[in-house]
């Protein structure tokens, strides 16, 4: 029997029909005993990095609550902006506080403009 080179099996492969192929794996399965499980592992492993999350988040203010001046101050603590800036921040809210940040850090931000009463998205 001559042997088949690499190219020779990619042209067979690309000619052939779903289900020429579909008694290939068939028959490989059987003469080696192995089953063909690589096509249901690999969206697994595509949700697996889905699951993980993103890596980078952006904290929104989406509301002032009650407390305005609370919040002033702890937008104020965490972006390092000045009293001026930092009310034209919360008065604009919807606003972004901060971007493209971890999601721990996220979750440090959302709990002191949460204490302090406002409302806030991390997307």
């Amino acid at each position: 029997m001559a042997k088949l080179t690499h190219e020779d099996i990619l042209a067979y492969l690309e000619e052939a029909t779903i289900l020429e192929l579909n008694d290939l794996v068939s028959a490989i399965e059987e003469k080696f005993g192995v089953v063909a499980a690589a096509a249901v592992a690999a969206p697994a492993a595509g949700a697996a990095e889905e699951a993980a999350g993103p890596t980078e988040v952006t904290v929104t203010l989406t509301d002032v609550g009650g407390t305005k001046v609370a919040v002033i101050k702890a937008v104020r603590e965490i972006t390092g902006l000045g009293l001026v800036d930092a009310k034209k921040l919360v008065d604009g809210a919807p606003a972004a506080i901060k971007e493209n940040i971890s999601p721990e850090e996220a979750e440090e931000i959302k709990k002191k403009l949460m204490d302090a009463g406002a409302s806030v998205e991390v997307k």
